[in-house]
C-alpha cells in the first residue's frame, strides 16, 4: 500500500481562492491524502466553502477552525500538527498543484531513504491563472546535499521558501520544532533552511506546483518596498543561523545580505511588470 501523505492548507480569509487550492489536491493521481485544513477565524466566507468540500475516496479529510487567530506562524504550526502522514506538504491556500505532484514526490521519498524533502520547479499565475514565468529550484538535479542548496541559496536566490514547492517527511527535528513564530515574512525560508541543513534534497526540474500572484500577499508587499527593510533584516538572522550551523563563514553574512537586497529589487521589477 502506498504511504498517507498529509496535505496541509493553512486558511485565513481566502474565499476567492481557496475551492480552486483544494480542487487541485482532491484531483491528485496518488491515493491515500489526508488533507488537512486549518481556518485561522476567518471573517469572509472561507469557513462556508470548506463546509461543502465532498468527499473523495482515498482521501480523509481534516477541517478545523481555531476560536482565535493564530497569526500565520501559529496557524501554519497547527496545521502540522493535525498531520499524521508519513509525508507532508504545506500548500498556502491560494496555490495549486499538479494532479501528479504528490505521486511523483512521495514515489521519490519512497525510493531514496536518505532524501528528507523533494522540491520541484514552480511556475507563477495570475488571478486569471494565466502562466506569467517560472521559477526554477537549484541549479543541479535529482539528489544533493541540503547544506550545499541553503548555502547556493543564501549567495544567489532563495531555493528553499515556497511551501507548495516542498514535500518532506514527518520524521524530522525541523518538523518537531515547526515554523519559527520570530519570523513573519521568511518563515518558511527558514524553516526550510533548517530541514535542508538535516540531510539531503531531491530537485525535480519540472512546474509541478504554481504560485499565485496577487497583490495582497506577503510576497507582492515584500518585493513592492512596503515591508522590505523588515524582511531584509529577517534574512540577516536568517544567514546569522546559517553561520552558525557552519553552512556560511561569519565574514560571509553581509554579502549574502546585499545580495538579497539586489533580489528584491529585481522581485519589485518582475512584479510591476506581471501583476
Amino acid at each position: 500500500m502506498n504511504p498517507l501523505v498529509s496535505v496541509a492548507i493553512p486558511v485565513y480569509n481566502n474565499e476567492d481562492t481557496i475551492k480552486a487550492t483544494v480542487d487541485s489536491v482532491l484531483c491528485q493521481t496518488y491515493r491515500p491524502i489526508e488533507l488537512v485544513i486549518s481556518d485561522d477565524a476567518s471573517t469572509d466566507g472561507s469557513s462556508k466553502i470548506i463546509s461543502n468540500i465532498e468527499k473523495q475516496d482515498g482521501i480523509t479529510i481534516k477541517a478545523v477552525t481555531n476560536d482565535k487567530n493564530l497569526g500565520m506562524s501559529g496557524n501554519w504550526n497547527k496545521a502540522l500538527s493535525l498531520c499524521t502522514g508519513k509525508y507532508i506538504k504545506l500548500l498556502c491556500a491560494d496555490d495549486l498543484i499538479d494532479k501528479d505532484l504528490i505521486r511523483r514526490e512521495a514515489e521519490i521519498l519512497e525510493s531514496h531513504p536518505e532524501v528528507l524533502s523533494v522540491e520541484s520547479d514552480t511556475a507563477f499565475v495570475n488571478s486569471e491563472g494565466k502562466v506569467k514565468g517560472s521559477y526554477k529550484r537549484y541549479k543541479k538535479d535529482k539528489r544533493v546535499s541540503g547544506r550545499e542548496v541553503v548555502r547556493y541559496s543564501l549567495f544567489h536566490r532563495d531555493y528553499l521558501g515556497a511551501p507548495l514547492a516542498n514535500t518532506f517527511r514527518a520524521d524530522t527535528r525541523t518538523r518537531a520544532e515547526g515554523f519559527n513564530k520570530d519570523f513573519k515574512y521568511i518563515l518558511d525560508y527558514e524553516f526550510f533552511m533548517r530541514l535542508a541543513i538535516e540531510g539531503d534534497v531531491y530537485i525535480i526540474h519540472e512546474p509541478l506546483n504554481f504560485f499565485r500572484l496577487r497583490t495582497g500577499s506577503n510576497t507582492s508587499k515584500i518585493f513592492k518596498g512596503e515591508e522590505g527593510r523588515a524582511y531584509i533584516e529577517e534574512h540577516r538572522r536568517l544567514a546569522q543561523e546559517a553561520a552558525k550551523e557552519g553552512v556560511i563563514k561569519d565574514n560571509e553574512v553581509d554579502r549574502s545580505v546585499r545580495i538579497r537586497k539586489l533580489m528584491s529589487f529585481l522581485g519589485r521589477i518582475y512584479l510591476k511588470l506581471h501583476m
